[in-house]
């Protein structure tokens, strides 16, 4: 194992680095301080030829400018919050409401957005960053960690740990882009996706949750036995056409850190089991990027990467009876997902 560190730009006055961690396979994840950004990951298909499975830049320009949370963590609340503003112990919060009515991944400068701190570890690096209170709306000083490593087994864990000085929201997430076809050679609609999942939850108008659990049987959204990424983009289902051909659906998690996440590239061979210990994933087929632009001269497409983000649900704190997102005042939040690549 090692990390190799490199300059990658500049904020102001402040150098921005990106950390390489490489196995002794040659499997090899890069991460830049800001905004915790995943750029490559650069993993073996069955010939062994070695290409980068995530959508991502090559310029600290353009992940500024980037629209759609490529590899970031986001937060401090993943997903939307209902008309940018929550209630805590009587009080109310205002949010930035950055996703039409709503307030999406921690607002106009989320931890996205932000430069991390950045210690390289044995086998990867550690961010860490202060969030202050009031920071995007959100109350109470939040020191939060996010630790990426790499081991021999092929297997990105990624986890986070935060603390905070008043009672407040978090759950935070990772927002890569995966394309196991390498380096984007095609969609993901021929990409298998297995999931142990027995319901989804229903979505209003805005992507919102509207509080009621849906079973996924008989319908696209049954991954139990795996399926194709196309058939939500395929589905006149009313979920799928609803959020543009596609999926942008939490899942709930029936089981955690037993194969409960499995993306497959036939064509490739490249496979990516996910395991947590988040009560859902959030998958979303890239059904929003538009025909503009570039990854790596790839152009953008809808359809070209499939983000699987592990989380609470989203909007909890409007729903009593989801599993709550506060956080109070000395607790420990705790996550740790890990993302293993093999091939069949």
């Amino acid at each position: 194992m090692e990390v190799l560190k490199e300059r990658f730009g500049q904020i102001g006055s402040q150098p921005v680095h990106s950390f390489t961690l490489r196995n002794d396979h040659g499997m090899e994840v890069t991460a830049i301080n800001y905004g915790c950004i995943i750029t490559k990951m650069n993993v073996p298909d069955r010939d062994g030829e070695f290409e980068n499975i995530v959508l991502g830049h090559d310029t600290l320009d353009e992940y500024h400018k980037d629209p759609y949370f490529l590899g970031a963590v986001v937060g401090r609340v993943a997903g939307r919050l209902k008309g940018g503003s929550f209630e805590l112990d009587g009080k109310n919060f205002t949010l930035a409401k950055n996703d039409n009515t709503s307030h999406l991944h921690g607002g106009l400068k989320g931890f996205d957005k932000v430069l991390w701190d950045a210690k390289v570890i044995d086998d990867g690096v550690l961010f860490s960053y202060l969030s202050r209170d009031g920071e995007e709306g959100y109350p109470g000083n939040l020191y939060i960690e996010v630790t990426y490593r790499l081991n021999n087994d092929n297997e990105l864990s990624i986890q986070y740990r935060a603390q905070t000085d008043q009672k407040t929201l978090l759950t935070v997430t990772n927002h890569s882009y995966f394309n196991l076809s390498g380096n984007m050679k095609r969609d993901v609609l021929n990409h298998s996706l297995q999931l142990k999942s027995s319901r989804f939850l229903e979505l209003d108008e805005e992507f919102l949750p509207t509080g009621s659990f849906l079973d996924v049987k008989d319908t696209p959204f049954d991954f139990t036995k795996g399926g194709m990424v196309k058939a939500g983009a395929e589905s006149n289902h009313s979920q799928n056409v609803l959020v543009g051909n596609g999926y942008d659906h939490p899942f709930i998690l029936d089981v955690n850190h037993d194969h409960e996440i499995v993306l497959k590239d036939p064509e490739s061979g490249r496979t990516l089991t996910v395991e947590t210990d988040e009560p859902a994933v959030v998958v979303y087929s890239g059904n929003s990027l538009k025909a503009e632009g570039d990854f790596r001269g790839v152009p953008s497409r809808k359809h070209l990467g499939i983000c699987l983000e592990t989380q609470a649900f989203p909007d909890s704190i409007h729903h009593p009876h989801f599993p709550s997102m506060v956080l109070d005042k000395g607790e420990m939040y705790s996550s740790i997902t890990k993302y293993k690549f093999g091939l069949e």
